[in-house]
């Protein structure tokens, strides 16, 4: 196969993405909320490897007809927000007024990060917090915590996202890559076991997701804290 197929290829794949969130959505519908988030567990690893073999073909010189970033925001706004915000509401997780205003925080503001050209930061991590309500809704869903600390959890994310806190990127962010790339693997499978088991509150996996959701969430800002070596 040549370079130019290889790099169409890595276009296809990504467009899967369309598909994989066409089932999550039908599965919501349906509140089927176990099948959604398998299917939207699967979305985010094609999104996890379809940038790397992006970048390997190079595919804006190999296939530059087709627009890579613009396909892949389109799929990560409806895998990343639209359907985990829907999920959320849907779901009677946050009652009344509370699911009215979690869904709105979070298509708006979402919206609006996902054009700022300032979004990624040279160490290319993320500049605020990067939208992926589809990792904060799937533990949600697995812990439930108060209604009220979801809310406030759903609030004080989409505020940051307007800031200058740092967020890794697992794969794309050097510094302490060794130890984030594995977190965010391991989160892909405590988010599939979790889901698998349809959420059993005596799962395992729930432990797993929070210890590495903390990491992947709180690691960016501690870069930040923490002077980096020479060696990082």
């Amino acid at each position: 196969m040549n370079i130019r197929l290889k790099a169409l290829s890595v276009h296809l794949l990504t467009a899967t993405g369309a598909v994989l969130s066409m089932l999550a959505m039908l599965a919501a519908v349906e509140e089927e909320w176990s099948l959604m988030f398998l299917w939207l567990v699967v979305a985010l690893f094609v999104d996890g490897i379809d940038g790397p073999l992006a970048r390997r073909y190079e595919v804006q010189k190999n296939w530059p007809t087709y627009d890579g970033v613009l396909l892949d925001l389109i799929i990560d706004y409806l895998t990343y927000v639209f359907i985990p915000a829907y999920a959320l509401f849907k779901s009677g997780l946050l009652p009344g007024w509370t699911g009215w205003i979690a869904i709105i925080v979070i298509t708006y503001a979402s919206v609006i990060y996902f054009v700022d050209t300032r979004m990624k930061t040279k160490d290319c991590s993320f500049a605020g917090f990067p939208a992926c309500w589809n990792m904060v809704v799937l533990v949600l869903f697995a812990i439930q915590p108060n209604f009220w600390i979801m809310l406030g959890i759903v609030v004080a994310l989409a505020a940051t996202m307007f800031t200058n806190l740092k967020f890794i990127h697992p794969v794309r962010t050097v510094r302490w890559r060794l130890v984030s790339l594995p977190m965010a693997l391991a989160w892909v499978g405590f988010a599939g076991w979790a889901a698998w088991v349809d959420f059993h509150p005596e799962s395992w996996a729930h432990w797993g997701l929070v210890t590495t959701s903390v990491y992947l969430m709180l690691a960016g800002i501690a870069q930040q804290i923490i002077p980096a070596r020479r060696a990082d």
